[in-house]
């Protein structure tokens, strides 16, 4: 039976901790210089409807790295559900290829693909959520903490598709989880409903306070004001959000051994200062870089195992 990962709260947490730890062996193995071409010989279709330069480029050179082939295809060269209905795209790859990738504008349209696809699909981003981003922020912080259990994280900002897959990761694992935004833009109550089905006694809440969201905080995550398809409310949203920057001020406010996250693009001086993501508490730059390492270890769990 194959395996998709649309979303966070599809899967339990032994089989989240089944792609940390492929993603870690991984790691290990890349560093030490040993090759793991898992993937010989076979072909995963990335659908990219959004430009991208942390997910495009982790996919593609993660499929490579395990002896893969990686097919960027973008909207022109497809038109989902445009050009052609999604169940014949899913139908047609399926026939070519071992695993699709989708980064799309519409949730729906990566759930369609599952459902009409015999191979596995991977949500790579929808504006619904980001499961990817948000198990590579969990990998980063249990390289640096050692641990997930009982970390306290505090998102500060728009309740958005990071949000959303990073509230179900931490309440996956026992973290606690806190947001921290205007009011009108905390998680939607459709949203909250399921949390507390998929995540029965899970430690969340939400605040219009960012120093009460940071005061215990282990993990200080912030995304941008604007995400895309939102340009026209900018001069809105930077007015909206402007008490919520994630800056020296905030950090006083916090734990002094608490790191900051973002997932990057960052727009310095919106929701984060320059002098806080060039700090010595920011690991912004390796939660990049492992988002490489926890696709590469999805892909090898999900075609592999």
């Amino acid at each position: 039976m194959k395996r998709d990962f649309i979303s966070v709260a599809d899967c339990d947490r032994p089989a989240l901790q089944r792609y940390l730890t492929v993603a870690e062996e991984l790691k290990l193995a890349y560093l030490a210089g040993r090759p793991d071409h898992s993937l010989s010989g076979q072909s995963v279709a990335m659908i990219f409807e959004k430009p991208s330069l942390r997910t495009r480029l982790s996919f593609e050179a993660g499929v490579t790295q395990l002896g893969g082939h990686a097919i960027y295809l973008t909207k022109a060269d497809i038109g989902l559900g445009q050009r052609e209905p999604v169940k014949d795209v899913a139908r047609v790859l399926s026939g070519m290829v071992q695993c699709i990738v989708a980064r799309t504008f519409s949730h729906e349209a990566v759930t369609d693909l599952a459902h009409w696809a015999s191979v596995p699909v991977i949500n790579a981003l929808t504006d619904y959520s980001h499961p990817c981003q948000a198990m590579a922020d969990l990998m980063t912080v249990q390289e640096i903490f050692g641990r997930l259990d009982g970390l306290t994280m505090a998102f500060i900002g728009d309740g958005n598709n990071v949000a959303r897959s990073l509230a179900v990761a931490c309440g996956r694992f026992s973290m606690p989880f806190r947001l921290a935004a205007p009011p009108g833009h905390e998680l939607d109550a459709a949203f909250i409903e399921r949390f507390a089905r998929d995540c029965p006694g899970a430690d969340f809440a939400q605040t219009a306070d960012a120093a009460e969201a940071v005061r215990d905080a282990h993990v200080i995550y912030t995304d941008t004001w604007v995400s895309m398809g939102q340009e026209a409310e900018k001069a809105q949203r930077l007015a909206t959000f402007k008490d919520y920057q994630v800056n020296a001020g905030l950090l006083k406010a916090a734990p002094a051994d608490a790191v900051v996250m973002h997932c990057l693009p960052a727009y310095r001086g919106n929701e984060i200062t320059d002098d806080v993501i060039e700090s010595k508490q920011s690991v912004v730059f390796r939660q990049a870089e492992n988002r490489l390492h926890f696709q590469k270890g999805l892909l090898k769990a999900l075609l592999c195992e």
